[in-house]
């Protein structure tokens, strides 16, 4: 049987399975991988622009091109890092310090941000429905609970399929250090996968020709697949098919691109590497900052490890200093390049840590009452939304849910909060779900 007769009667799982493996074997395509086969199978039935009865989609004013989200995998104490509570027995042996906001106290763990709070906002308000780690990460990326029969998409994914890219040949959308199990694009098609980077030190790993192919013959190679790919496109009319040939094109676009370069930190001066620090968020929050710079839109920086059961402030002695200095590098590193204006900056967690200190002198989990971080991209800096009581046990002014975050973050980038896009069952969805921008963060 010849080449073109087995794919021709392939079913499109076995063709995706024979294309991915001969994308890479073949073209060399190795950051095609990225894109996410397994991914297709959950797409999105209509493009946002063009669903049946509706108008195109008409983007409000952005203060924010660009957001870097850094997410504290595990539960961050909010009493021992951004709402202290100075004499109350929750507060333990962390001793509150001033910052260059007036009437705004960081935990004694962020010496270096406190001096750069005059730019930021701190959310106190925070509360979460879900206080197990898989089901609480799940909502905070997505705005839904977690089901065992769709993937929804991040907030990054709406982010970039709804408001699209800056840089044609740069994907939209990066995540440094997820795993496996972090939310992606969901049922939105593969294009909008994001780009995972293990390690942010080794930059995209495979996204040049290997070896021994040449240019003509990788051209060669290119024109076979789009043969195939066009005509299972033609006998296999859905949408699912045609996203991922553009997956693809996408891998092709950005081994290309002469912006590739946005991914090695090694390009930068060792004077600013050093200011970030050598720990791999501190790599990860420069290799953001390269990355909006070169035009990416949604950037991803997580950090594990906070799930501090016990010896809750001997860990943070240990977690802190690299959050302390990597997060401060980036926000001074993006206000002297003129990047701070429109790049909007999120430091969470899935939940916060209980007020309570247990005899291992540990800190639960604790949904109830958390904080968040946010700054640049039109957010008014020196400010505080939301306050929890003298304990930080209860929310008792401005409650803010993560549904209400996302829309945040979203309403930020231009995108509506309102516009419904349905999955391939035919249920809508919104960004954010049902939560609501809290605009009054942002400066007049």
């Amino acid at each position: 049987m010849s080449l073109r007769k087995l794919i021709r009667g392939a079913d499109a799982g076995t063709r995706r399975t024979f294309l991915s493996g001969m994308a890479q074997s073949m073209l060399g395509v190795g950051a095609a991988a990225t894109f996410g086969p397994g991914l297709v199978a959950n797409t999105l039935g209509q493009d946002p622009k063009t669903q049946a009865g509706q108008k195109p989609i008409v983007l409000g004013p952005a203060t924010a091109k660009h957001v870097i989200y850094l997410f504290m995998a595990g539960g961050m104490s909010h009493i021992d890092m951004f709402d202290p509570k100075p004499g109350a027995k929750t507060q333990g042996p962390n001793v509150p310090i001033a910052t260059s906001a007036d009437g705004i106290m960081l935990g004694q763990y962020l010496p270096k941000l406190a001096k750069h709070m005059h730019k930021a906002c701190v959310i106190n308000s925070m509360s979460s429905t879900q206080g197990a780690h898989a089901q609480a990460q799940y909502l905070m990326r997505t705005s839904y609970e977690l089901r065992g029969t769709i993937q929804h998409p991040s907030t990054g994914a709406w982010c970039h399929r709804m408001a699209g890219r800056h840089n044609k040949t740069l994907p939209g959308h990066v995540i440094v250090g997820g795993g496996a199990d972090t939310p992606g694009a969901g049922f939105f098609p593969a294009e909008y996968t994001p780009v995972p980077i293990g390690d942010p030190d080794d930059g995209l790993k495979n996204a040049s020709r290997p070896s021994g192919v040449s240019e003509g013959r990788f051209n060669k190679r290119l024109k076979m697949l789009k043969n195939l790919d066009t005509e299972f496109g033609e006998k296999h009319k859905q949408i699912s098919v045609n996203s991922y040939s553009q997956a693809y094109l996408d891998a092709v676009k950005l081994m290309r691109s002469a912006d590739l370069t946005a991914f090695d930190i090694d390009q930068e001066p060792a004077s600013v590497r050093a200011a970030y620090g050598s720990s791999k968020f501190g790599s990860g929050c420069l290799l953001a900052r390269r990355l909006v710079e070169h035009g990416v839109r949604y950037v991803e920086v997580m950090r594990g490890g906070w799930d501090t059961h016990s010896e809750n402030f001997d860990r943070l002695e240990t977690l802190t200093p690299s959050i302390d200095q990597g997060l401060s590098a980036l926000l001074a590193d993006l206000e002297a390049r003129g990047l701070l204006e429109d790049t909007m900056v999120v430091l969470t967690s899935e939940f916060g840590r209980t007020p309570d200190i247990d005899e291992d002198n540990g800190r639960n989990h604790y949904p109830k009452a958390f904080s968040a971080f946010m700054a640049g991209g039109g957010v008014q800096g020196g400010t505080r939304y939301g306050k929890t009581d003298k304990e930080g046990r209860e929310v008792i002014a401005d409650p803010m849910s993560i549904p209400d975050l996302n829309a945040t973050i979203a309403y930020a980038c231009g995108v509506p909060t309102d516009h419904v896009l349905t999955s391939p069952s035919g249920r809508p969805f919104k960004v954010g779900d049902k939560g609501m921008p809290v605009t009054e963060i942002f400066g007049a």
